[in-house]
């Protein structure tokens, strides 16, 4: 099985300067976890991303995708390969080009819920 520890560690990079605005479930290290402090309708915070150590890759959840595909639209194929459902990737290894354009992603889904008042 192959070490996945750097993967986590430049992937929570990416998500890691969020933290201080939202609130942190989980930080640790095999997981960073982010809720913001909007409360739902059902009383539940409302999930921002997360960063997650798996026994063969390392998923990184960005859920503004999940409630704005259109982020997605100048995604390039190969970082859209590395997803699975609607707001998850997928990784393996440290990769630098889709980390780029992963933390874009990540900076817009933040813009995103700022604009629609789920974040300060």
């Amino acid at each position: 099985m192959p070490d996945l520890t750097p993967v986590f560690i430049e992937l929570r990079k990416l998500m890691a300067p969020y933290a201080a605005q939202l609130d942190v479930r989980r930080d640790d290290a095999s997981e960073l976890y982010l809720d913001t402090t909007h409360l739902q309708k059902n009383k539940t915070p409302l999930f921002f991303g997360a960063v997650q150590a798996k026994s063969s890759s390392i998923s990184v959840h960005l859920m503004p995708l999940y409630l704005a595909p259109e982020l997605l639209a100048s995604a390039s194929p190969a970082l859209l390969s590395k997803m699975h459902g609607k707001s998850c990737f997928h990784f393996k290894a440290v990769e630098p080009a889709l980390f780029k354009e992963l933390a874009a992603l990540i900076e817009a889904g933040y813009a995103r819920y700022k604009a629609q008042g789920f974040v300060p």
